[in-house]
């Protein structure tokens, strides 16, 4: 086998530095490999960048979606909310005609209990609670009439009842009532229409009394006592000088009495107690009847009204003024000033008491069974 030529180099040629030639390949070699991991690197960051994108735009579609669907479901809760809350007005006025029904079965259901208590009671009781119920009614008309009259009726119309029913345990109570019609009969209510009625009659009086500053004149007893021209004997029919005579002597006598009686009546002696009375002109007597008549009309309102003060001291003040300014010789004097005492000395408060033995025997005899 031949061997290759081997070259041989001039002798004048210069000599290479050595390293040069062996040193270029290596440093081409890594421009090539930076260059390729280079386009590498930008390959796969390419890639990545579409990958991301890919996935944005992944997760853009799928967050449209999703808003979407939030969309679609917040209408659908929207929705489900209002029913919701029309359900809950619907359920709220339901429960309340359920609680207005059981109200009205509870009023029914107590009112049934009552009726069947009271279906129940014993007649005993109902009696016991009949009388309690007409003693307080009647405590009740006393109360506004003023008068005993209605307390007194009940009071004996338990007794009698009680007295029918015949029960011996129910007597203590008609002992109690018995005590209790005692004392309300003691106490001395006034009448007050007997006492109006009087007053009434004192008003009518006024028109007819006579009043001190006013002169009337008065009968004589002798002109009342003479006889008429008609009752006298009629003169004989033989007339001789001693009948004459008598005839002028009785005729001289009866115009003598007239004379001396119309002379006495000119002067009229009276004892006044007030002076001032006297003083009342003639134009003012009116004034005082009426003021007299107002008085005692005041004392009847206030009694009919039960304000015994004020009664009273309308009375005092007529009283006084019937005193002061009229006859007290007057028989309608003596009369009116007799009724208004009797109305001064009746107008007063009485207290009717209450029949608290009465009321107290019945809890007791209805409370034991």
């Amino acid at each position: 086998m031949s061997e290759p030529p081997i070259d041989v180099l001039p002798a004048s040629a210069p000599a290479a530095p050595p390293g040069d030639g062996a040193a270029a390949p290596p440093r081409t070699r890594w421009l090539w490999v930076a260059a390729a991991l280079l386009l590498a690197v930008s390959v796969a960051g390419l890639a990545l960048a579409w990958f991301v994108q890919q996935r944005v735009d992944v997760l853009q579609q799928e967050l449209v979606r999703r808003q979407q669907d939030s969309h679609s479901q917040a209408a659908e809760a929207r929705m489900l909310a209002k029913q919701a809350e029309e359900g809950m007005r619907e359920a709220a006025a339901k429960v309340a005609l359920l609680e207005a029904r059981v109200a009205e079965v509870s009023i029914q259901r107590g009112q049934l209990e009552e009726l069947i208590q009271s279906l129940s009671r014993s007649r005993d009781e109902n009696v016991l609670v009949d009388i309690d119920a007409s003693l307080r009614v009647a405590m009740q008309q006393t109360a506004i009439t003023g008068s005993a009259e209605p307390l007194v009726a009940a009071l004996r119309q338990a007794d009698e009842r009680l007295a029918r029913y015949n029960q011996p345990r129910l007597e203590r109570v008609r002992r109690a009532i018995a005590r209790d019609l005692e004392r309300v009969r003691a106490v001395g209510v006034p009448d007050l229409p007997a006492l109006s009625a009087k007053l009434d009659d004192v008003v009518r009086l006024v028109d007819d009394l006579p009043l001190l500053a006013v002169a009337e004149p008065r009968k004589p007893a002798s002109a009342r006592a003479a006889p008429t021209p008609a009752s006298q004997p009629s003169a004989p029919a033989y007339s001789g000088p001693s009948a004459w005579a008598e005839a002028w002597n009785d005729t001289w006598t009866s115009v003598s009495q007239r004379v001396w009686s119309e002379i006495k009546s000119l002067v009229r002696v009276t004892r006044i107690e007030h002076p001032e009375a006297m003083l009342l002109a003639p134009e003012q007597a009116f004034f005082v009847r009426e003021n007299l008549k107002l008085r005692l009309l005041n004392a009847r309102l206030a009694l009919l009204s039960r304000q015994y003060e004020a009664a009273q001291s309308d009375i005092a003040a007529a009283r006084t003024a019937l005193a002061r300014y009229f006859d007290h010789s007057s028989r309608r004097w003596t009369q009116a000033s007799e009724l208004i005492r009797q109305v001064a000395a009746s107008a007063r408060h009485v207290r009717v008491p209450r029949p608290d033995e009465t009321l107290a025997a019945l809890s007791t005899a209805s409370a034991v069974r």
